[in-house]
This record gives C-alpha cells, structure tokens and sequence, in this order.
C-alpha cells in the first residue's frame, strides 16, 4: 500500500535549518558529550566505529559501555524528552531534555554518572568545529526545541532504515548505519577492501592520527547532513576517498543531485527527498548512483563485492 502524502510529510518532515539553528548548535554540543563517554571507556574499533551513537525507536543511544565488570547505557529520548543513563545493576537516572545550557547539561550528566558509581573523565573540549567552547564553559549554547528536536530524529529514523536496504545490496566491508557526533551525520561507509593514501588531515579540531586512522583505506560513504550556519541545508552526501578521477563529473542521479567542488561531493537536497513520490526510491537512486560512479571509476573490483554474492538463506530457512 502506497502511503498518503499526509502519511509521507508525518514520516518525513521539515525541518528547515535557520527554524531550529539554536536547538541544533545546542543539541550537537549534547551528542557530543554523550559520545565521549563511549570514546573513553570503549575499545578503540577501526575507523572509530567505537564512538558512534545508533537510532533507537525513541532517540539516539550509544549501546552498552563497559565500566569495570559493569555495563551501562546513555539513551536519548527524543518523545518524552530526557536522557536516560541505565546501568546492569538496575538503577538509572534521568536528565530531562530542556532548555539549559551545554555547561549546566554536562554538570547534570556527570552527576548522574557519579550518583551511579560510574565515574569517568572526558577531554572538554569539542571536535569539528570551528571555535569551540569548553563544555564546562559552554554557556553560549542553551536552547532545545522539543519538537525540532522530534523531527529531527524522525528524519534521522527514516534515513537509517533506507540506509540499511542501500547497506544490504554489499558483500564487502561496510560500516554499520552510525551517527557521528563530531561532524553530527548520519552516515553508512563502503570499503574496496584497498588501502588508501595517507590522508591529508585538515578537519577542524580533529587529530590527524584520528583521520589519517579513519580513512586508512579506500572508501565510498553515503550520509545525512542536517546543514550548519555556514551551508544551511539539510542533504545528503556521497564522497569516495580517495576520490578518483572523473568523479566531479561522474553522471550522478537523479536529476536533483549535483557535485560540490566546496565539499567534494554529491549532494542531494533533504527537501528534494521528502518531497518525492517515493523518497526511499529517490534516496536509493542516489545512493546507488554515486556509489556506482566511485566504485566505477575508482575500478574497485564490483564482481566481489555485488550483493549477487551475498547467497541469504531464505526467511523460511533462517527461522
């Protein structure tokens, strides 16, 4: 059954930038606090898959974080608007999702992780921005929209499941579907299974260790992209690193898609997507599109990695 076009706006709404531009700064600083704690206490995963948060039936949660022979858990709940820290002993503690500013946030959740005998310390400072500000400090940003808040998980919620069909079609390594609170995307990456160039660093705030770590080997990654106060448009991305030659003018669909020499990638314009007849079918045509012209291109070797080799057993066999 064909969704309606109420269904389809409910499913995938607006969400405008400049309309929650505080809410985001805001809540970006948030995530942020919340995935340096994973970072802290976790195992370093190649690519630093160990940092990333995952979508939820109700937010954004960082899945479980060893603390001594304890395992605890921060949730982001974007319907009742609170941050639920549980711990494997059974107790938990709340912090509402308000108003307030990052500093006060910060304060509030370590608190929390004290009250629970899960102490840990985190490096204050913010990563992939220009002009941070220490958390601790942080009384700059303090503003939370609840319901810009909602669409924007919504939006993040409906961009994971297409993100995990694209993610299915690959035999080859692939990344989980993540959401990196540094750069504050969503994102799923393919690998070649080559190694890549060193690379050259340059993202704001960002170790080069972690980068040149990160993009150690060739890549192809699809993502969303709420937009900043420098380029605020919400959209998705393609890139492949390194990118190969021809890539800038690879013939990408549909026809909404462009390159951006400014980003050095494909975008396509989250509005573009909401407003399709069928944004999955949108959405996957861009992602298959612009992976197909890396891949191409970049001559990984497609016959390997097709889903054609995949071989599932069937729904009935794997019960």
């Amino acid at each position: 059954m064909n969704p309606s076009a109420h269904e389809r706006d409910e499913a995938w709404p607006e969400l405008p930038f400049a309309s929650w531009k505080d809410t985001a700064e805001t809540l970006h600083m948030w995530t942020q606090i919340i995935g340096k704690i994973r970072l802290k206490l976790s195992p370093w995963i190649n690519h630093s898959w160990h940092v990333t948060l995952y979508l939820t039936a109700r937010g954004l949660t960082t899945s479980p974080i060893p603390h001594g022979w304890q395992t605890f858990e921060l949730r982001f709940d974007f319907i009742d608007h609170h941050l639920r820290i549980l711990k494997s002993d059974g107790r938990q503690h709340l912090v509402k999702l308000r108003a307030q500013s990052v500093a006060d946030f910060y304060r509030e959740v370590m608190a929390g992780l004290e009250d629970l005998q899960l102490p840990v310390k985190i490096d204050l400072m913010p990563n992939e921005i220009a002009n941070p500000i220490r958390f601790d400090l942080d009384e700059l940003h303090r503003s939370y929209d609840p319901e810009a808040a909602h669409r924007f998980w919504r939006i993040l919620l409906q961009s994971d499941r297409v993100f995990k069909k694209f993610r299915a079609r690959f035999c080859g390594k692939c990344s989980p579907v993540h959401f990196f609170w540094g750069s504050f995307d969503l994102a799923v990456t393919r690998f070649s299974g080559r190694p890549a160039p060193s690379h050259p660093g340059g993202v704001p705030h960002l170790p080069l260790a972690v980068a040149r770590e990160a993009y150690a080997q060739e890549v192809s990654s699809l993502g969303f992209w709420p937009g900043n106060a420098d380029l605020p448009t919400p959209l998705y991305y393609s890139y492949a690193y390194p990118e190969p030659a021809g890539f800038a003018q690879a013939a990408a669909s549909p026809n909404e898609s462009n390159y951006s020499p400014q980003l050095h990638e494909f975008t396509l314009a989250y509005d573009a997507v909401r407003t399709a007849r069928s944004p999955d079918d949108l959405l996957l045509e861009f992602a298959q599109s612009t992976y197909d012209a890396a891949s191409r291109l970049g001559k990984w070797d497609r016959a390997a990695l097709d889903e054609s080799k995949l071989n599932p057993p069937s729904r009935e066999d794997a019960a």
